[in-house]
């Protein structure tokens, strides 16, 4: 083998330069100074990265959201970002007066109630807190407690709007026209900026019978703030009230345009083309309905209404069985589903519905007629 004499040639060490030996230990000195003072800056290479922190969002930061969610109609987000103020700030009369404002618009009475109560242990001498707990009640069919929250917000301060339009749809469910009348003219001489306290207004005058009077008191609503779908799903039932199923319609699609994500447009108009004997559109809409929500239980209803009414009686029973496993109670719902039942022919299972209905109204005359159509059973 030849071998290269070059390379095995000893080194020669050449003596370094104490400057330099002297600057290449400041130079480590310092970096291991900015190592310790800056560890963000200077990692070790086998450590594992901290990741960095996110900034948790505030509380101020949701409520701002979910006030800026309300004015643009988007209810389902706003309770959403209403919650998260609650679960951050559970001391927040705000967050919680407003969940059980917009709980009882989506139809979520009872979560409204527990909303409001929590309100009022918070904030037990505001007027407007107490009569928010007054409408939830109302709402949520507690007539007498309601009516006595609504005067003991009245009694907090006489000069709360909300306080006296609340007690006027209290008034107005119970069936004190005169009253509800009174208290809701009452309301709009304190506050006659706010779109609830008009909306209250029209509800008494459509609770009357006075439907164009209660369509303009809704556009007024509505010019203050345009983007409550609430207040265009209501106008519409008083346009439908008056056989105007096209204005109706366009009501109900005003609130679904601002409310997309709500099965409630889609019902409301589902149930106009039925009651305008536009049998087959009414039942495409009011299945939208149910495929944005498919617990909505007044789709159920309407949409097996919709069948009875066609005589589809096959179709209408699932249907209504449905809306019974949702829960709903309902003299109607109770009879159709069994006469649906007798006119196909299922006597024994049509009665025991028949019965549920007289139990809800023993002068149901639906009902009292069907039993009659299944002698001796």
């Amino acid at each position: 083998m030849y071998l290269d004499p070059n390379r095995w040639k000893p080194r020669i060490h050449r003596r370094r330069s104490p400057v330099l030996l002297i600057m290449l230990s400041v130079l480590l000195m310092g970096l291991f100074y900015l190592a310790a003072q800056h560890t963000d800056v200077v990692r070790n290479p086998l450590a594992t990265p901290t990741p960095t922190p996110t900034a948790t969002r505030s509380a101020s930061s949701y409520l701002n959201s979910a006030e800026a969610l309300y004015r643009a109609g988007k209810i389902k987000a706003a309770i959403a970002a209403y919650r998260q103020v609650a679960l951050q700030e559970p001391d927040s009369v705000v967050a919680y007066t407003w969940l059980a404002r917009l709980l009882v618009l989506e139809g979520n009475t009872k979560g409204a109630v527990d909303a409001a109560r929590q309100a009022v242990t918070l904030a037990p001498e505001n007027a407007d807190v107490v009569a928010t707990l007054a409408m939830a009640l109302d709402w949520d069919g507690h007539y007498d407690e309601a009516m006595n929250k609504a005067l003991q917000a009245i009694n907090l301060d006489s000069n709360s709007a909300l306080a006296h339009a609340y007690l006027a749809e209290i008034y107005a469910d119970e069936g004190n026209a005169r009253r509800a009348l009174e208290e809701a003219k009452q309301a709009i001489q304190f506050d006659e900026r706010s779109p609830l306290i008009w909306r209250n207004y029209g509800y008494v005058l459509e609770r009357q019978g006075k439907y164009k009077e209660a369509i303009s008191a809704y556009k007024q609503a509505l010019s203050l703030y345009p983007n409550f779908a609430f207040v265009y799903m209501a106008m519409g039932r008083n346009q439908l009230a008056l056989g105007d199923t096209a204005a109706a319609v366009d009501a109900f699609q005003h609130a679904h345009a601002i409310d997309p994500e709500s099965p409630q447009p889609y019902d409301a108009i589902g149930w106009a083309y039925v009651m305008g004997d536009d049998y087959q559109r009414g039942i495409v809409e009011l299945r939208k309905a149910i495929e944005i929500d498919p617990n909505y239980v007044l789709a159920y209803k309407h949409l097996g209404s919709a069948y009875y009414i066609h005589r589809n009686y096959e179709g209408a029973i699932p249907v209504f069985e449905k809306a019974v496993n949702l829960g709903i109670k309902s003299e109607e719902v109770y009879y159709e589903l069994g006469l649906s039942y007798i006119y196909i022919g299922k006597c024994n299972q049509g009665l025991p519905w028949l019965k549920k209905a007289l139990d809800v109204n023993p002068r149901s005359q639906p009902a009292l007629a069907g039993l009659k159509l299944c002698p001796g059973k």
